[in-house]
């Protein structure tokens, strides 16, 4: 079996709810290829899913280690670490996703190429407003304001 293969039995183990599967098949991958990052983030999302919050912070640090700038690592390490308590660290990484975000959309207008779709699981999305933004119309005229004394009216 290729890595590949075995990559995609961890991701197939993992679909199914399956996550002490997963994780044994991702660590396999992991040690045959130590820089796989689907499977390093993928690792760490499984030991979420089980509540090994410590587990799945350490797992979520070797995926940033391969790629500090990726977004998805971010936005993972922030779900660990508030579901682990620790809000502060939760909204550091939470910017750190953000600022990701923005520097994909930077590059995807630079080159025309299309920004990633975000994943579809809603617990990694970002939080929305429940309810969508309104636009206001600014006035083209303000009107007087009364309250200040005209230099006229003084004298």
């Amino acid at each position: 079996m290729n890595l590949q293969e075995s990559y995609d039995d961890a991701m197939f183990a993992f679909s199914q709810g399956d996550f002490p599967a997963a994780i044994a098949r991702l660590q396999g991958v992991l040690t045959a290829e130590p820089a796989h990052f689907e499977a390093q983030l993928a690792l760490g999302m499984a030991f979420y899913r089980l509540g090994d919050y410590p587990r799945a912070i350490l797992e979520g640090h070797k995926a940033e280690q391969i790629r500090p700038k990726e977004q998805l690592v971010h936005t993972n390490l922030s779900l660990f670490y508030q579901k682990a308590g620790d809000k502060a660290t939760a909204e550091h990484h939470g910017l750190q996703a953000r600022i990701a975000g923005w520097r994909e959309e930077s590059q995807a207008a630079k080159t025309g190429a299309p920004v990633p779709a975000s994943t579809a699981d809603p617990e990694l999305q970002m939080a929305k407003p429940a309810v969508p933004a309104q636009v206001i119309k600014m006035p083209e005229k303000f009107p007087d304001q009364p309250w200040k004394k005209k230099a006229s009216a003084q004298g």
